[in-house]
């Protein structure tokens, strides 16, 4: 009876070592699992990615109603043609985060970048795409009213300084990722004041471009050019957003900009 009790209390003795083995080796699995490439809040405003798993490229979108890809019968917008066009660049993965919201302006977005969920996903960004600027100057047609120098630079002057606040969030968050900022084009071009609308939108796009240019790897994307000619052929039925084969010409002039060394597109 003893021996048969030693016996048991020695099987018993022998899993339970077996099974403290086996979560031991799990836990371990588990930490060494988690040294990909998920990114770590260090406390210093810096994004610091873990070595490790590296064959993903993670595109972060953010802004209005371009971004969220209004317009397009496909449900792509210019962000997702951009992802469709890296994805022939590299033979890694390429997920997209998509954040837009229509409607947005430039003091939305500088509060949406404050939250939680979306400064994690710019931590995360290997790409950073934007669109703002549309709204705070057309206000849905209200700007064609009020074509005058003083009204605009009165739009102008807050949305400068929310954009140069905005790139200044990115970088808080995250300083090695490039921005991707696709600037304005004119949806009003066919109309009678087309002079004076497209002075306006080149001088946005300039000043805009000129705030991008005092930051580290942001690049302020000309589009004007594209919707310049035959613009209807590129416009949704609302005649502000565009259409499919718009959003196709976005994103492909946004691809177009983004390069690969060898060793990262493998």
């Amino acid at each position: 009876m003893k021996k048969h009790l030693i016996s048991a209390i020695s099987i018993v003795s022998a899993v339970s070592a077996l099974l403290f083995l086996a979560g031991l080796w799990m836990v371990f699995e588990d930490q060494q699992a988690n040294t990909g490439v998920k990114t770590e809040n260090t406390g210093t405003g810096k994004n610091t990615k873990k070595a490790g798993n590296t064959n993903e490229i993670t595109i972060t979108a953010i802004g209005d109603s371009l971004t969220r890809g209004t317009g397009d019968t496909a449900g792509k917008g210019y962000a997702g043609y951009t992802a469709d066009e890296v994805k022939k660049k590299t033979k890694k993965a390429v997920l997209l985060q998509n954040n837009g919201i229509k409607g947005l302006t430039s003091s939305g977005l500088l509060e949406q970048i404050k939250q939680p969920q979306i400064k994690r996903e710019l931590r995360s960004a290997d790409i950073i795409l934007l669109t703002i600027g549309g709204n705070d100057l057309f206000a849905g047609g209200e700007a064609l009213g009020h074509l005058d120098n003083v009204y605009i630079e009165k739009l102008e002057k807050p949305y400068l300084v929310h954009l140069k606040q905005i790139y200044a969030g990115i970088r808080a968050v995250n300083k090695t990722a490039t921005v991707y900022h696709v600037g304005l084009y004119n949806p009003f071009i066919d109309l009678s004041q087309a002079k004076t609308t497209s002075a306006i939108v080149r001088k946005w796009n300039f000043d805009s471009a000129s705030v991008a240019a005092d930051f580290p790897k942001v690049v302020y994307v000309p589009t004007f050019d594209l919707f310049e000619l035959n613009v209807n052929d590129y416009l949704y039925s609302d005649k502000f957003h565009p259409n499919m084969a718009g959003y196709q010409l976005i994103g492909e002039r946004v691809a177009s900009l983004i390069h690969f060394r060898e060793e990262e597109a493998k």
